[in-house]
């Protein structure tokens, strides 16, 4: 049966990730193609309300405990993301287990030991990295309001970023040029996107399943 196809928006700190998934989760809409569009982490949970803390430097945690709580966010949504993919809706993420995986390894932490939380969740169809250098996302309005925002982090990220792409462990990988225009970037997202549009067969499978857990 067809099922909602699974798409992931990766990418550095104001790369255009927020305004690219509700662009394209508009046109979804424009088209007659029932969508729903999440954002990670999930502000809105207690979990979410943590993290927010601090990402705004509000509140201090060890690196492994932030990991794991950015982890458990994503878990409190897995089984409700399954069930609107299974219902025939496409899910749109704004960031995923991706970044998880990239921005706790820049700071240093084991990189088989970040993927391990997040082994079995929902795997995407496909993740669209909005690939952008670190000096011209600063350039973009509010760069700088949350924690990782400064170009060493940043390029660190992306190097990680890169990496993983190239690895072939996150299925279906395509960069798009985030450093064009908005419009350009959004044909190239369709682009990229458009085979999916009409949904997807067999079951929605599992991130990372090689993983050892525990």
């Amino acid at each position: 049966m067809t099922r909602g196809a699974f798409i992931v928006i990766e990418g550095l700190d104001r790369s255009g990730k927020s305004t690219q998934a509700a662009a394209l989760l508009a046109r979804l809409h424009a088209e007659g193609i029932p969508a729903a569009l999440h954002k990670f982490p999930d502000r809105t949970t207690p979990i979410g309300q943590m993290i927010d803390a601090y990402l705004r430097s509000e509140a201090e945690l060890d690196d492994r405990a932030v990991h794991l709580l950015f982890s458990a966010n994503r878990w409190e949504l897995a089984a409700q993301l399954n069930a609107t993919l299974a219902a025939g809706t496409t899910v749109l993420c704004d960031r995923y287990a991706f970044s998880g995986a990239v921005f706790s390894t820049s700071k240093g932490l084991p990189a088989a030991w970040c993927r391990a939380p997040d082994a079995g969740l929902p795997a995407p169809d496909l993740t669209l990295f909005l690939d952008i250098a670190p000096e011209h996302a600063r350039a973009r309005g509010g760069y700088g309001a949350e924690r990782y925002e400064n170009e060493a982090m940043q390029a660190r990220v992306r190097e990680l970023f890169a990496r993983m792409g190239e690895s072939g462990d996150a299925g279906m990988w395509v960069t798009v040029d985030a450093g064009q225009a908005q419009d350009a970037v959004a044909r190239d997202v369709w682009t990229a996107f458009e085979p999916f549009a009409r949904g997807v067969e067999g079951k929605v499978g599992q991130l990372w399943p090689n993983t050892v857990q525990g």
